[in-house]
């Protein structure tokens, strides 16, 4: 069998840039991994939207290799780094083309972006790996909430490297479009319980002024308040500066945020938000992306208002897209309980990996 090459693949400052063809291939493996793996394009990203994630360099490092056999792409690799307490960790991903597995290319990758990280002086790997086999044996969490195929190829690698299982992470649908009526009764019912103290703001890609520093504070508590059970997961810092760079790298690309965030009146800070984030294309699901209600301000129903607030402002102002596509911690019961509430069905589970190096 001949050999597999992995190189490493520069980023480019466009897909239309001379050197964006790997980039572009690169994607093209994500792309058929997860058609092929799900039987649906929901999870698919064109290139064009995946390049502004892949330039913020400067607050959360990323290296991406592809894999050739005969001088063909056959998969590819992605060391993600963080700055701050969070800078001796790392999270990798290795990616093989249907047509190309079982001739051991997953190893090879995923032996490559080990040594990468090692190199560079990490000392925790994490993986997120996709499980959609259903029955047969199973891998349970050590959390008692969840559990993934034990004999899958992913699930035999990942144990064979040394690493072990930490977390279930269920991904859940929503269908569009909800009957408004009976959104807008859900909507109402969470704000009489959360009373006058709290109020909701919406805004899109660019965060109000004034809500800017509150909004760094909150994404800096989702790497800390978010349940990561045996993974450790490390403080990941939010600056004002990170979030308006984070901002400027997406102004161009082809995706509209919708932000709801919730402020406690009688202190003027922000307790929560959540946001969807939306393709142009009409026909693909929306993300639910970050969602947090500071652990202080729990038990108001705010998680629940947010995102009923959020679903409302996305049918009126957005109508069309099929559906929402979330992802949370099997344990994470309170944020399961609003997501059932709102109709969001489980699709997928995916394993959380952990290795210490």
């Amino acid at each position: 069998m001949s050999e597999i090459a992995i190189s490493e693949v520069p980023i480019p400052e466009s897909v239309d840039a001379p050197d964006a063809a790997d980039f572009i291939a690169a994607i093209g493996v994500r792309t058929a991994v997860n058609a092929h793996d799900s039987g649906t394009d929901d999870e698919s990203r064109p290139p064009e939207e995946m390049l502004p994630g892949w330039r913020k360099q400067e607050f959360e490092p990323k290296r991406l290799f592809i894999a050739r056999r005969d001088g063909q792409v056959v998969g590819r690799g992605v060391a993600e780094y963080r700055l701050g307490e969070a800078e001796d960790t790392a999270w990798l991903l290795a990616e093989v083309v249907p047509s190309a597995r079982g001739q051991g290319v997953g190893r090879a990758i995923a032996e490559h972006v080990e040594s990468v990280v090692r190199e560079a002086g990490k000392r925790r790997a994490i993986v997120y790996a996709p499980c959609w086999k259903v029955g047969g044996d199973r891998l349970a969490a050590p959390t008692g909430f969840g559990d993934v195929a034990a004999d899958t190829a992913e699930t035999r690698l990942l144990l064979s490297m040394g690493y072990r299982l930490e977390q279930v992470e269920r991904g859940s649908r929503l269908m569009l479009p909800l009957d408004e009526t009976a959104l807008q009764l859900v909507h109402d019912e969470a704000a009489e319980i959360a009373g006058p103290d709290y109020r909701v703001h919406l805004f899109g890609d660019r965060t109000p002024e004034r809500w800017r520093e509150d909004i760094a504070h909150l994404l800096t508590r989702m790497s800390t308040d978010a349940p990561s059970a045996g993974l450790e997961e490390p403080e990941d810092p939010w600056t004002v500066e990170r979030l308006l760079a984070d901002e400027e790298e997406e102004a161009d690309g082809p995706r509209t945020a919708f932000v709801a965030a919730v402020e406690h009146v009688p202190t003027g800070r922000l307790a929560g938000f959540t946001e969807l984030v939306a393709p142009d294309d009409m026909t693909r699901p929306v993300d639910q992306e970050d969602t947090i209600v500071l652990i202080e301000h729990r038990g108001h129903r705010l998680g629940l208002l947010l995102k009923a607030a959020n679903l409302l402002h996305l049918q009126r102002v957005r109508p069309g897209h099929p559906s929402v596509v979330t992802y949370n911690a099997e344990e994470n019961r309170p944020m399961l309980d609003v997501n059932e509430a709102l109709g969001f069905v489980p699709f997928v589970y995916e394993g959380a990996w952990r290795k210490d190096l």
